[in-house]
């Protein structure tokens, strides 16, 4: 029976990817891929010759519909990301929602995801957290900051590098100094690293010592 499946790959150490999403890639019609030159890589490392299709952030929004038709003509698709899990900060939502509305079966897997390492060995609260992905770049980034200034639940954000150290900042600026921060770059790789300690303590290190590779920052809440 057609449907599309949802499969995490790495995001780093090739020997997290699960028996069933080979499984299911192997066995897929079509693999949807972020960058098929990367994924390219993946399936190469693991024997898989299963046909692949660029999907993507900037050409998501005019294949959708075709993808669906291809589902609803018997066709097995599964949707894969550079890493991690699809639609995390990723693209997967639209053809998910288009799936759903159309009434055809979604399955996604279990697997990598980023955040959750990054948030477990932070040290911060864990029970209740809010994810909010990468920060707006210019317009509404202060208005975001400021609201977030007041969220009791510990929180999560995707940064690229060369941005890292003003994030920092301005998380100095906005939440204070002394909030306690947790920043963990290049998760399962073989440089990986957590930096803990205050907003300032951490700005500081990162301006000393430029970051380099993915990065997951967790922020404690505001103290009631």
């Amino acid at each position: 029976m057609s449907k599309l499946y949802i499969v995490p790959t790495p995001i780093g150490n090739l020997k997290d990817i699960t028996f069933r999403a080979i499984e299911v890639l192997n066995e897929a019609d079509l693999i949807l891929a972020e960058d098929t030159r990367t994924s390219g890589k993946l399936l190469k490392h693991f024997e898989i010759s299963t046909h692949m299709q660029s999907h993507h952030m900037h050409n998501e929004h005019k294949t959708v519909e075709a993808i669906v038709q291809k589902i609803k003509a018997g066709t097995v698709v599964a949707l894969i990301s550079d890493a991690g899990t699809p639609a995390i900060s990723d693209p997967g939502f639209l053809l998910s929602r288009a799936c759903i509305e159309n009434g055809i079966d979604i399955e996604c897997l279990p697997g990598a995801t980023a955040f959750v390492p990054a948030l477990v060995n932070s040290g911060l609260p864990n029970d209740k957290f809010v994810f909010e992905g990468f920060l707006p770049v210019k317009k509404g980034r202060q208005t975001r900051l400021l609201l977030l200034a007041e969220e009791p639940r510990t929180m999560i954000f995707y940064e690229s590098p060369h941005k890292l150290v003003k994030t920092l900042g301005h998380f100095c600026e906005y939440f204070g100094e002394d909030r306690q921060v947790s920043v963990s770059r290049e998760l399962t790789k073989l440089y990986e690293e957590t930096i803990r300690g205050t907003a300032k303590e951490v700005f500081e290190y990162y301006t000393n010592k430029p970051p380099k590779g993915e990065i997951v920052v967790i922020v404690a809440g505001k103290s009631k």
